[in-house]
C-alpha cells in the first residue's frame, strides 16, 4: 500500500514565513480564536514574516458584515495587525482591502474555487452526488442498529458519474446534489509540527462534500485554496481541526499545491475539564431560567424560549435577555466579553499565551508589552500537547496587578474610555476634572478591573433616592445597630456639624472636622466614618472619606445623612 508523508521542516530559511488567522464572520471573536490569532501573529513577527486576516464567510445564513466588523474590532484592541486583509481603519472592510493576493474574503473569490472545482473533475477526483438527507440518515441509523460504525458510501454515486446521460439528465432535470472529493486509495500522514507524525488509515478516509447543495465551497475547498493561493508557509490551528487536515493534504495534492507545514495546538477548557464554548452562557442562562421558575422572558418568543429551556437551541439573544431579568452575570467568552468587564488587553495577551504555550523558566508575566515579548521569544516548540485550562481566577490576579500598576494618568485615560463606552452616566463626574482626579485615585488601587470603579461608584451617579438601605448585613449592621444604634446617633451629629461646613471643600472640612473630633474624644475614627459610608453608600466601602464627600458635595452627603436616619429600624 503507498503511504503518502509529509516532509516536516523546522525552519524555513529561503522562504518567507507568512501565517493566516482565518474566523467565519458568524459571532463575535472566540478566546479560543484570539489566542489562535494570537499564536500566528507571534510566530510571524518572530521570523520576519507577514500575518493575514482572512474571512471565511462562505456560510452565507450566518456571516454578517457586523460580525466581520466586532472581529476586527476586537483583534486590533488586543493589539494584533496584520499585513494583508480587510482594511482596518475602512469604513468598509469588503471594499478596502490591503494586501495583493486578495481579496480576502471568501464570498469574493468564488471564481478561483469554481478553477479548483474543475481541475478536480478533469482529474477524476471529484464527483456529483445526489444523495438526500434523508437518504444519508436513514444509512447512518442501519449502521448504529448493526452496531457498526458509518461510512459513505461512493460506489452508486461514481456510478452514476461514469453513465454521462444519466448523469446529465438527473442534472438537466436540476436534481438536488453535492460535488464531493474522490479520497486517495492509499493512507495519509501528517507531520504536524507539534504532535508528530498523525497517520490516517485508507480505511477510514471518506469522500467528503468540498460544493454544498446552494453550489458554494465547503471549508475545506476554500481553505486548501485560499492558502495556496495566499502563499500561507504554516497553517496552526487548533487541535480540533486535526481530523480536517488529511482531508486538505489530499487536496493539496490532488491541485498539485504546495501544502504548507501544519501546527495543531491544544483545545482550551474549563476549569472543570469541559470545553470552553460560546454555549457556556447558554448553560448558565438555562439554569438560572430554571431555577427562578421563569415561564417567561420579556421580547422573547414563547416558542424560541420554551425551545432554550428544552436544549433544543442555545440562542445568545435569549440568554442575553435572560440575565437582564435575572440580574444575572454570564460566564465572559468571547473576547468583547473581558473588554466590557474592564481587563486590559495586554493582560488577556499575557494570559491567552499560556494556554498551550510557555517560555519556560517558570516566566509568566511578560512585562507592560507582552507582544514585544511574543515577537522575541514565541517558537513552535515551546508549544504543549495537553489541552490548556482556563483559570479564570487567575486572570483576574493578573488584571489586578496590571491595574494598579499602571501609571496613574493611563489609568485615569483607560477608565474615562471605558466609562464612556459603557457607563454614560457618569458623564457629569467624568467633565468635572478635580471630581474624576479623586474618582480615580480612590478605587485603582482597589479594583480588580476597569469595570470595579463603575459598579462600585453608582452611589456618585445615582440619585439619593435610588439609595435602599437594608441594616441586616453584618458589616452594616455593627456600624449602625451597635450600642443601641450609635451609628444613628453619629448620623444626628453629623448632620449639625456638617451643615455649618463650607460647600468648596467640603469633604476636605469634614475630613478635619473628623479627625478633630476623634482626637479630642478618644474615638477611633471607624465610628465616624463607617456610618458616613452606610448613609452615602448603603455600603461599608468607599475610597477615601475625604474624596468621597468632595465628589458628592455637602447638599447631597446631607440628604443622605437624613435618608438613612429617616428609616432606622424601630
Amino acid at each position: 500500500m503507498e503511504f503518502a508523508t509529509i516532509p516536516i521542516m523546522s525552519s524555513e530559511p529561503n522562504k518567507k514565513v507568512v501565517t493566516r488567522f482565518a474566523p467565519s464572520p458568524t459571532g463575535f471573536l472566540h478566546v479560543g480564536g484570539a489566542r489562535t490569532a494570537l499564536f500566528n501573529w507571534a510566530y510571524a513577527r518572530a521570523n520576519g514574516g507577514e500575518f493575514i486576516l482572512r474571512i471565511e464567510d462562505t456560510d452565507k445564513a450566518r456571516s454578517t458584515p457586523e460580525a466581520t466588523k466586532a472581529i476586527i474590532k476586537d483583534m486590533q484592541w488586543l493589539g494584533l495587525d496584520w499585513d494583508q486583509g480587510p482594511d482596518p481603519d475602512a469604513d468598509d472592510p469588503y471594499a478596502n482591502q490591503i494586501g495583493d493576493r486578495g481579496p480576502y474574503f471568501q464570498s469574493q473569490r468564488s471564481g478561483l474555487y469554481d478553477d479548483a472545482v474543475k481541475k478536480l473533475f478533469e482529474k477524476g477526483r471529484a464527483y456529483y452526488c445526489f444523495k438526500t438527507a434523508e437518504e444519508l440518515d436513514a444509512l447512518r441509523k442501519a449502521a448504529r442498529a448493526a452496531k457498526k460504525p458509518y461510512q459513505y458510501d461512493p460506489a452508486d454515486m461514481l456510478a452514476l458519474n461514469a453513465d454521462k446521460d444519466a448523469l446529465q439528465a438527473r442534472l438537466d432535470a436540476g436534481d438536488e446534489h453535492v460535488v464531493r472529493f474522490k479520497m486517495p486509495d492509499h493512507d495519509v500522514a501528517v507531520n504536524d509540527e507539534i504532535l508528530g507524525e498523525v497517520v490516517v488509515q485508507q480505511a477510514e478516509l471518506e469522500d467528503f462534500i468540498i460544493v454544498k447543495k446552494d453550489g458554494g465551497p465547503t471549508f475545506h475547498l476554500a481553505n486548501v485554496v485560499d492558502d495556496a493561493a495566499m502563499g500561507v508557509t504554516l497553517v496552526m490551528r487548533a487541535q480540533e481541526h486535526l481530523n480536517n487536515t488529511p482531508k486538505h493534504v489530499a487536496l493539496f495534492e490532488a491541485l498539485g499545491l504546495e501544502k504548507p507545514r501544519f501546527a495543531h495546538i491544544p483545545l482550551i477548557f474549563n476549569s472543570d475539564g469541559s470545553k470552553m464554548s460560546k454555549r457556556d452562557k447558554a448553560k448558565v442562562a438555562r439554569q438560572a431560567a430554571k431555577d427562578a421558575k421563569l415561564e417567561s422572558v420579556d421580547g422573547i418568543d414563547g416558542q424560541l424560549f420554551a425551545d432554550f429551556l428544552a436544549k433544543k437551541n442555545d440562542e445568545l439573544p435569549v440568554a442575553l435577555v435572560i440575565a437582564k431579568q435575572l440580574d444575572l452575570v454570564l460566564p465572559e467568552i468571547d473576547v468583547a466579553d473581558f473588554r466590557d468587564s474592564g481587563y486590559l488587553p495586554e493582560v488577556l495577551d499575557n494570559y491567552l499565551s499560556l494556554l498551550g504555550w510557555s517560555p519556560g523558566n517558570d516566566v509568566e508575566r511578560f512585562g507592560p508589552n507582552p507582544l514585544s515579548f511574543l515577537k522575541e521569544n514565541f517558537t513552535l516548540d515551546r508549544i504543549g500537547k495537553s489541552a490548556a485550562k482556563f483559570d479564570r481566577d487567575k486572570l483576574a490576579k493578573f488584571n489586578t496587578e496590571a491595574v494598579v500598576m499602571l501609571p496613574v494618568d493611563d489609568f485615569a485615560a483607560r477608565l474615562k474610555a471605558h466609562l464612556a463606552a459603557h457607563y454614560p452616566e457618569y458623564d457629569d463626574l467624568v467633565a468635572n476634572d478635580a471630581h474624576f482626579k479623586a474618582f480615580c485615585e480612590g478605587y485603582q488601587e482597589r479594583s480588580r478591573s476597569l469595570d470595579e470603579p463603575a459598579k462600585g461608584g453608582r452611589f456618585f451617579v445615582c440619585s439619593d433616592d435610588e439609595i435602599v438601605y437594608d441594616f441586616t448585613p453584618k458589616g452594616i449592621k455593627k456600624a449602625m445597630m451597635k450600642n443601641d444604634g450609635e451609628g444613628f446617633v453619629m448620623l444626628e451629629r453629623l448632620v449639625e456639624a456638617f451643615g455649618d461646613l463650607p460647600e468648596e471643600g467640603f469633604g476636605n472640612a469634614a475630613h478635619d472636622w473628623m479627625a478633630k473630633t476623634a482626637e479630642a474624644e478618644s474615638l477611633n475614627m471607624g465610628k465616624i466614618a463607617q456610618p458616613i459610608r452606610v448613609a452615602v453608600s448603603s455600603g461599608t466601602v468607599t475610597p477615601p472619606i475625604d474624596a468621597t464627600l468632595n465628589i458628592l458635595g455637602k447638599a447631597r452627603t446631607l440628604t443622605r445623612f437624613k435618608n438613612c436616619i429617616a428609616v432606622k429600624p424601630a
